[in-house]
């Protein structure tokens, strides 16, 4: 029979507060735990009065950790990083030939050459699983964090990452944002310069997401208005569709142009000077030791070797 003591220190509960602790947010958390705010309060309080001391107080709205909490944080980032790797200790000893491999994509990207290199993998490797997942940047780092997936592929940099200390990269592709369009005037252009993309209102990603911050920032750099957006879209095909059929211009990662331009009429240019970033896999750096994960990574540079990432696109 499992006792009180250890009902409050259930991974549920050191769950709920890991969420408020980086949320610093009763209302926020909660809605993020699926939970309600009362019940979210509740456990908190129950934890509190376990460890005989506050976790949190409040200076005006505004959530912060105790000294407290603090030292209950850090412990508890300790613990789930023994479970993770003791949880990698298990897989590493697994067949490279077997088991299951968890990817969180983020929808934003392309995602072609990745499907059609997975159905190549599976046809060599058919005892392997893979899950691949269409995530925000949001989901994929919790996923990370928690170890329910093992491989994340993203864009970086990003400077709202700070625990980088358990992880690794490995560089997929060189990447940089091309504006999409349909005006004439351009037409024998090169490159399109901050001021010229602004003769239409723009189709966009959500706000907070990573390629639509990194124009902002372009755009401010330059000291340039931002593009009025219309509306505003999570996938690159949907931008695409929505800017072809309504007029508008919008901004989307070269990869996905050249693997689907042909499809569309609208037109697309570097930007001058140019939105540069990059596309990786992240993972936890005790991952390559599992024989399947170091196995994948194998496979996908030989896949790599005599035909490169953008040559594929135009291949797919």
């Amino acid at each position: 029979m499992k006792t009180k003591q250890e009902n409050i220190f259930s991974s549920k509960t050191l769950t709920y507060f890991l969420q408020l602790a980086k949320t610093m947010n009763y209302t926020q958390a909660a809605q993020i735990l699926g939970i309600t705010q009362p019940a979210l309060t509740q456990q908190i309080k129950k934890l509190e009065k376990t460890v005989g001391a506050p976790l949190f107080y409040s200076i005006g709205k505004k959530l912060q950790l105790s000294d407290a909490g603090k030292t209950m944080l850090d412990a508890t980032r300790q613990i789930y990083e023994i479970l993770n790797y003791a949880t990698d200790e298990i897989q590493q000893s697994t067949n490279a030939n077997t088991g299951k491999i968890n990817i969180g994509f983020l929808s934003s990207m392309e995602s072609s050459i990745f499907e059609n290199f997975i159905i190549d993998y599976i046809k060599h490797n058919p005892n392997v699983e893979i899950s691949f997942k269409l995530l925000t940047r949001k989901e994929i780092w919790e996923a990370l964090e928690n170890n329910k997936i093992d491989l994340a592929v993203m864009y970086l940099p990003d400077e709202s990452i700070k625990n980088w200390k358990p992880y690794t990269t490995k560089l997929i592709i060189s990447e940089e944002l091309m504006f999409v369009h349909n005006n004439p005037t351009l037409a024998t252009a090169k490159n399109v310069h901050y001021q010229d993309t602004l003769d239409k209102k723009w189709v966009t990603y959500p706000d907070d997401y990573y390629l639509s911050h990194i124009v902002r920032e372009a755009y401010k750099n330059q000291m340039v208005d931002q593009p009025r957006s219309t509306a505003q879209f999570t996938t690159p095909f949907q931008l695409m569709k929505f800017s072809q059929t309504v007029d508008v211009n919008t901004a989307l990662p070269a990869s996905f142009y050249k693997a689907h331009h042909q499809n569309y009429t609208q037109q697309a240019l570097p930007f001058n000077p140019p939105i540069q970033f990059e596309m990786h896999f992240i993972y936890r750096k005790d991952k390559i030791e599992i024989p399947r994960i170091k196995q994948f990574f194998t496979f996908w540079d030989k896949y790599f070797e005599e035909t490169d990432y953008y040559t594929r696109l135009q291949l797919h």
